[in-house]
């Protein structure tokens, strides 16, 4: 009798709705897609539902994705789920902030969807 392999949960948080429809057209094909709006809500599904990876826009009101990463790293519950922090604004200053707040990966938008799906296979093998 054959296992059921259950599918991979992906967490995108982004304060943009079409940046969350989007990512959620892209991977939903491959996993189970979670959405949260902000930092807050991000770490308490985080906590809620263990996804196996989040997706987290960096700039987003009450409370900002390294804020959100560093919070998730610093507890026992989440700690070692994988954080790629996804932002419109490349820069190697908020590439090493991300890496500092316990970031795995970065993501620059506009993505396409072979950036997306490759950085989160490159993430969930790694982990």
């Amino acid at each position: 009798m054959e296992q059921a392999i259950s599918r991979k949960k992906i967490l995108v948080v982004d304060d943009e709705p079409n940046i969350r429809q989007l990512s959620r057209k892209i991977l939903t094909k491959k996993f189970d897609v979670l959405e949260a709006e902000d930092g807050r809500q991000a770490i308490e599904i985080a906590g809620t539902q263990q996804p196996d990876v989040i997706l987290m826009d960096m700039m987003m009101p009450k409370m900002d994705g390294l804020t959100a990463c560093y919070a998730i790293r610093n507890d026992t519950t989440t700690k070692s789920i994988p954080v790629v922090m996804v932002t419109a604004i490349g820069f190697d200053l908020n590439i090493k902030f991300s890496q500092q707040m316990g970031a795995n990966a970065y993501l620059t938008k506009p993505f396409n969807a072979k950036d997306l799906l490759d950085k989160i296979t490159q993430v969930i093998s790694t982990s």
